[in-house]
């Protein structure tokens, strides 16, 4: 399976997001640019699809930009996803009428089971699971130590 870079950002920047959950300043297109080397303007483009999704809030002004819109625990890869890769979660459609009964066991039995296992999956995976798995890492780079 491949996400798109559009969804691979989508993801990153919402965990990005969720590092500042709770606290009273929105993080800007800027910082995340520069955090995570992605061009601002593909991140307006994703931030755009977030929005629509109402997983992120927008603060305009000065002193604006973005907050999630839940908290981290209550937001999935699979809502993520959707917002940005609307193509991922569409069902899986027959490859032609003639093959009406080929289509159907397909559907049945192989469509229709990699369709849950995805979506199966995706939910499964927490925005908070996603940054405690970032902050475990960053935490075991700071302890390494040469001898």
């Amino acid at each position: 399976m491949k996400i798109s870079a559009k969804g691979r950002y989508g993801i990153a920047s919402m965990v990005f997001l969720a590092r500042s959950y709770g606290t009273s300043s929105p993080v800007t297109i800027i910082s995340i640019s520069e955090h995570l080397g992605i061009s601002k303007i593909y991140l307006e483009q994703v931030f755009s699809l977030l929005k629509r999704s109402k997983l992120v809030n927008s603060i305009k002004g000065s002193q604006g930009g973005y907050q999630l819109a839940r908290p981290p625990h209550a937001i999935t890869a699979y809502e993520i996803l959707s917002a940005i890769e609307i193509a991922l979660i569409e069902r899986t459609g027959s490859a032609s009428e003639k093959m009406e009964k080929l289509n159907f066991i397909l559907s049945r039995d192989l469509f229709d089971v990699l369709d849950q296992n995805i979506h199966n999956t995706l939910n499964a995976v927490t925005l908070e699971d996603l940054l405690t798995a970032w902050k475990r890492e960053e935490n075991s780079e700071t302890l390494m130590y040469f001898i």
